[in-house]
Protein backbone atom coordinates (compact mmCIF):
# COMPACT_ATOMS: atom_id res chain seq x y z
CA UNK A 1 0.00 0.00 0.00
CA UNK A 2 1.19 3.48 -0.75
CA UNK A 3 1.71 6.18 1.71
CA UNK A 4 -0.97 8.76 1.36
CA UNK A 5 0.20 11.52 -0.18
CA UNK A 6 -1.57 14.01 2.74
CA UNK A 7 -0.72 12.24 5.79
CA UNK A 8 2.01 14.11 7.77
CA UNK A 9 3.51 11.62 9.73
CA UNK A 10 5.03 13.42 12.15
CA UNK A 11 2.49 15.60 13.12
CA UNK A 12 1.72 14.11 16.62
CA UNK A 13 0.85 17.89 17.99
CA UNK A 14 -2.11 18.46 15.79
CA UNK A 15 -4.33 15.71 18.10
CA UNK A 16 -6.75 17.20 19.89
CA UNK A 17 -6.84 16.66 23.76
CA UNK A 18 -9.23 14.23 25.04
CA UNK A 19 -12.50 16.01 25.66
CA UNK A 20 -13.32 17.57 29.28
CA UNK A 21 -15.23 15.29 31.59
CA UNK A 22 -19.40 14.77 31.56
CA UNK A 23 -21.18 16.94 33.87
CA UNK A 24 -21.36 15.26 37.01
CA UNK A 25 -17.93 14.14 36.37
CA UNK A 26 -15.84 16.85 37.41
CA UNK A 27 -13.35 16.48 39.96
CA UNK A 28 -14.09 18.70 43.01
CA UNK A 29 -11.22 20.51 44.96
CA UNK A 30 -11.57 19.51 48.31
CA UNK A 31 -11.88 22.60 50.95
CA UNK A 32 -10.78 22.34 54.94
CA UNK A 33 -8.04 22.08 57.01
CA UNK A 34 -4.18 20.35 55.39
CA UNK A 35 -3.33 17.25 56.50
CA UNK A 36 0.85 18.38 56.93
CA UNK A 37 1.57 14.87 58.54
CA UNK A 38 -0.37 13.27 55.69
CA UNK A 39 1.67 15.39 52.64
CA UNK A 40 5.20 13.98 52.84
CA UNK A 41 3.86 10.09 52.74
CA UNK A 42 1.34 11.50 49.76
CA UNK A 43 3.90 12.86 47.93
CA UNK A 44 6.31 9.98 48.45
CA UNK A 45 3.48 7.89 46.81
CA UNK A 46 3.18 10.11 44.07
CA UNK A 47 6.80 10.00 43.15
CA UNK A 48 6.55 5.96 42.56
CA UNK A 49 4.38 6.75 39.36
CA UNK A 50 6.78 7.01 36.21
CA UNK A 51 6.07 8.05 32.73
CA UNK A 52 6.21 4.96 30.84
CA UNK A 53 7.97 6.59 27.98
CA UNK A 54 10.65 8.45 30.10
CA UNK A 55 11.90 7.14 33.09
CA UNK A 56 11.75 10.08 35.52
CA UNK A 57 8.66 10.18 38.03
CA UNK A 58 5.70 12.39 37.13
CA UNK A 59 6.72 14.92 40.14
CA UNK A 60 10.15 15.42 39.00
CA UNK A 61 8.86 15.86 35.19
CA UNK A 62 6.77 18.75 36.52
CA UNK A 63 3.51 17.05 35.72
CA UNK A 64 2.14 17.60 39.04
CA UNK A 65 0.72 21.37 39.02
CA UNK A 66 -1.14 21.08 42.43
CA UNK A 67 -1.44 18.36 45.44
CA UNK A 68 -3.50 19.20 48.13
CA UNK A 69 -3.84 17.12 51.25
CA UNK A 70 -6.74 17.77 53.50
CA UNK A 71 -7.47 16.14 56.92
CA UNK A 72 -9.77 13.47 56.50
CA UNK A 73 -7.39 11.81 54.25
CA UNK A 74 -8.89 13.63 51.41
CA UNK A 75 -6.19 14.42 48.40
CA UNK A 76 -6.56 15.98 45.44
CA UNK A 77 -3.69 16.58 42.43
CA UNK A 78 -4.13 18.43 39.70
CA UNK A 79 -1.86 17.09 36.61
CA UNK A 80 -1.00 16.70 32.97
CA UNK A 81 1.12 14.75 30.54
CA UNK A 82 3.88 15.65 28.14
CA UNK A 83 1.29 15.92 25.51
CA UNK A 84 -2.42 15.53 25.21
CA UNK A 85 -1.87 12.69 22.48
CA UNK A 86 -0.19 10.49 25.15
CA UNK A 87 -0.92 7.08 24.79
CA UNK A 88 -1.53 6.99 28.88
CA UNK A 89 -3.76 9.86 28.93
CA UNK A 90 -6.73 7.52 30.00
CA UNK A 91 -5.03 5.34 32.45
CA UNK A 92 -1.87 7.54 34.08
CA UNK A 93 -4.99 9.46 36.19
CA UNK A 94 -5.84 5.65 37.88
CA UNK A 95 -2.85 5.13 38.35
CA UNK A 96 -1.47 8.23 40.48
CA UNK A 97 -5.16 7.63 42.20
CA UNK A 98 -3.95 3.60 42.84
CA UNK A 99 -0.49 5.17 44.21
CA UNK A 100 -2.30 7.58 46.57
CA UNK A 101 -5.03 5.49 48.07
CA UNK A 102 -2.18 2.94 49.48
CA UNK A 103 -1.22 5.70 51.41
CA UNK A 104 -2.51 4.60 55.32
CA UNK A 105 -5.14 7.93 56.44
CA UNK A 106 -6.04 8.20 52.66
CA UNK A 107 -9.66 8.13 52.37
CA UNK A 108 -10.44 9.72 49.02
CA UNK A 109 -7.94 10.39 46.22
CA UNK A 110 -9.52 13.05 43.46
CA UNK A 111 -7.11 13.58 40.62
CA UNK A 112 -7.62 16.35 37.70
CA UNK A 113 -5.87 16.17 34.42
CA UNK A 114 -5.59 19.26 32.61
CA UNK A 115 -4.24 20.66 29.18
CA UNK A 116 -3.49 24.31 30.27
CA UNK A 117 -1.06 25.77 30.70
CA UNK A 118 0.94 22.87 28.11
CA UNK A 119 3.97 20.43 29.85
CA UNK A 120 7.07 21.81 28.54
CA UNK A 121 10.72 20.68 30.09
CA UNK A 122 11.07 24.17 31.69
CA UNK A 123 8.99 22.68 34.07
CA UNK A 124 11.33 19.20 35.43
CA UNK A 125 13.30 19.30 38.72
CA UNK A 126 16.97 20.07 37.92
CA UNK A 127 17.36 15.71 39.00
CA UNK A 128 15.70 15.02 36.20
CA UNK A 129 17.24 17.22 33.71
CA UNK A 130 20.12 15.37 35.19
CA UNK A 131 18.84 11.70 34.61
CA UNK A 132 18.31 12.50 31.42
CA UNK A 133 21.29 13.87 30.41
CA UNK A 134 19.74 17.80 29.60
CA UNK A 135 22.29 19.25 32.20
Amino acid sequence: MAPSENHDYFAFEQHDPPPPPESGDEVVRPDGDDDLHLFDPVLDALKTVRDPEIPVDLVNLGLIYELLVKKGGIVFVEMTLTTPSCPVAASMPDEVKTAIAAVPGVEDVRVKLVWSPPWTQDRMSEEARLELGLM
